[in-house]
């Protein structure tokens, strides 16, 4: 008989409106890594949450049999206690605490009631040894980069005897080393018997680390892939996910006739006082109109604080050089001098930064233009409405309507309204930083169409990538940056990974 830690039988999950979860059922077994894929929205998190009691029992249908037992749990701590962590895409990490006092968070080693620190300073030692961490515990969570937070919360999920670690979207912010890196950590926590579910939209990880893959759809299970039998494939994967074929994931462009420069930067630096450094150094760089311009490098190279430099410097850098759009000198003094010029900046954190969670669609794709829907100081709902609408439909956003909360979407559709909003002002050129980041093949690859058909209209595009193969599908010319230089263009015809790898470590 086959040793499976967890199933979860005819799994349900409604929420006002929607019904999230129908019917889904789910088996790992013990030792495996089991990765859970489908589009934003398919239900891959909320059938996680229901496993680790953040939807407790009583608010979904169905069972759940964890290492034999039928488990009913009422919280988080309920899961844990049976050994299951999960990790969140969102680390949750005190920034300001230390990595000791992080790991052992919740779980204090005690002695005659009090916290006793010495141990518990050897005890994260021997955590951070487990997953390969070499720093000091002492140090605090926010001066580590990303990487290394995200294996912090691997330690404190060994401080607490795990058996099942589910991991969401692990490498979503990682860079590539730090992402493989990660990977080698599962396969070796996978040799101690620790068994993991790990939800990822990069197919290449899936491809590379999975033992199998269980596919959902529209919140139903569509089915088991077993690496052993060769089924783990990305054309087979991307069929289930989405239910057809997409032969090549970035869509074509026939007619790159491109126009005069729109937008040009001449020895541009960017000294940031905070840090103490230049953050973009004697930058030079050029976009014409209707074109794609990829710009690549490593994580902390500087890309995104150039693009921020661009677009009305919210960070308060000190700037030196030309900046120059449609050949005229421009200097911006705040984002909203930048959008009349038109200049719009779709931001990584498309939560954090990017988007009004707790309003809904409608508010979101007006609110950088809101002169437009707005008539003797008061904003006139129905065009509100007929705006919003028009770009709910155009980029096919999924929702019941647009007073639907932002903060409810998927990730994907979250995306494309914050692509609508910057579309609703009408830019000349659209910077766009990570714009795929955490959403799945299939809404990316209508992220892309969108692309080009803005494109086809005659705007230009800057595209702020970690994905080399997303620079090299959609670009058709590449800088690369390093240590905030430009170190690097190509000419997408000459560029390769390999190459873009070579700049982007010089």
């Amino acid at each position: 008989m086959d040793d499976y830690i967890l199933e979860m039988r005819n799994i349900s999950k409604t929420f006002p409106g929607v019904k999230a979860l129908t019917d889904v059922s789910f088996k790992v077994r013990r030792g495996e890594i089991h990765c859970l894929v489908g589009e934003n929205g398919a239900g891959k998190s909320t059938l996680m949450k229901v496993l680790s009691g953040v939807y407790p029992y009583g608010t979904y249908t169905g069972d759940i049999i964890f290492d034999g037992k039928e488990q009913r749990f009422t919280s988080i701590s309920d899961s844990v206690k049976a050994g299951i962590v999960i990790i969140y895409q969102e680390l949750a990490l005190f920034p300001d605490l230390s990595v000791y006092e992080n790991i052992y968070a919740g779980n204090e080693v005690q002695r005659s009631g009090l916290v006793d620190w010495n141990e518990t300073i050897v005890r994260a030692g021997r955590m951070l040894k487990k997953v390969k961490l070499d720093v000091n515990p002492e140090t605090l969570v926010k001066d580590l980069g990303v990487g290394k937070q995200q294996l912090v919360e691997i330690a404190k999920a060994l401080s607490k005897d795990v058996k099942l670690l589910i991991l969401d979207e692990p490498t979503a912010a990682l860079n590539e080393n730090d992402s493989e890196n990660l990977l080698q950590l599962l396969r070796e926590l996978k040799q101690q018997g620790i068994t993991c579910i790990m939800i990822s939209h990069k197919l290449k990880e899936v491809m590379a680390i999975a033992d199998k893959a269980t596919v959902l759809r529209d919140g139903r299970t569509i089915c088991t892939l077993d690496a052993a039998k060769g089924e783990i494939t990305e054309n087979v994967i991307i069929k289930h996910m989405v239910g057809r074929e997409i032969e090549d994931i970035y869509p074509k462009r026939t007619n790159k006739n491109f126009g005069e420069k729109v937008f040009e930067l001449r020895n541009w630096t960017a000294y940031d006082p905070q840090a103490g450094r230049n953050v973009a150094t004697d930058v030079n760089l050029h976009v014409r109109k209707g074109e794609i311009v990829g710009i690549a490098g490593l994580m902390g190279s500087g890309r995104t604080e150039l693009a921020l430099s661009i677009f009305g410097n919210p960070k308060g850098y000190r700037l030196q050089g030309e900046m120059l759009v449609e050949g005229k000198p421009k200097t911006f003094r705040h984002p909203s001098e930048a959008i009349r010029e038109g200049i719009a900046y779709v931001t990584e954190d498309r939560k954090g930064n990017g988007l009004f969670l707790i309003q809904d669609i409608k508010w979101n794709i007006t609110a950088a233009n809101l002169w437009k829907v707005a008539g003797g100081g008061w904003i006139n709902e129905n065009e509100e409405i007929r705006v919003s609408d028009y770009y709910k439909k155009a980029l096919n956003i999924k929702a019941p309507s647009v007073e639907q909360l932002v903060g409810n979407l998927s990730g994907g559709n979250q995306q494309k309204v914050s692509l609508g909003k910057w579309m609703f002002v009408g830019p000349k050129l659209l910077i766009l930083d990570e714009p795929t980041r955490g959403i799945d093949v299939g809404a990316k690859y209508e992220i892309y169409t969108i692309m080009n058909e803005l494109i086809s209209q005659g705007m230009s595009i800057i595209m702020i990538s970690s994905e080399l193969g997303e620079v090299l599908g959609m670009s058709d010319r590449v800088y690369v940056m390093a240590e905030g230089r430009i170190t690097g263009e190509l000419a997408i015809e000459e560029a390769d990974q390999e190459k873009i790898m070579q700049f982007a470590t010089l």
